[in-house]
């Protein structure tokens, strides 16, 4: 008999949205609930799965785009921008004292 703890999943799995791109080629994409990876594909198919960090010193488009005090995240490997999710609250204050 099948473990039901390993059963298949019955609802899909979300997954990042691509919302736009910078003019450098750089992609925009709106993280899905919970994701810490980047989850874009290259060329040949190869997941990225860099980390995503938060990004506070950016600049020029991205600034024009989103404004000072926007919260935006950014792949460590391929340097894709990833905006936060609606569904959760905000960590602008998460250190803050």
């Amino acid at each position: 008999m099948a473990n039901p703890r390993y059963a298949e999943a019955t609802r899909p799995v979300p997954q990042a949205v691509e919302i736009g791109t910078l003019s450098d080629g750089t992609r925009i994409m709106k993280r899905a609930p919970r994701i810490r990876s980047c989850g874009l594909k290259d060329e040949k198919g190869k997941l990225c799965a860099g980390h995503l960090k938060r990004w506070y010193f950016y600049g020029g488009e991205v600034l024009e785009r989103f404004g000072p005090n926007a919260e935006i995240y950014r792949c460590e490997k391929c340097r894709a921008i990833y905006l936060p999710n609606e569904e959760e609250e905000p960590r602008t204050g998460t250190l803050c004292w």
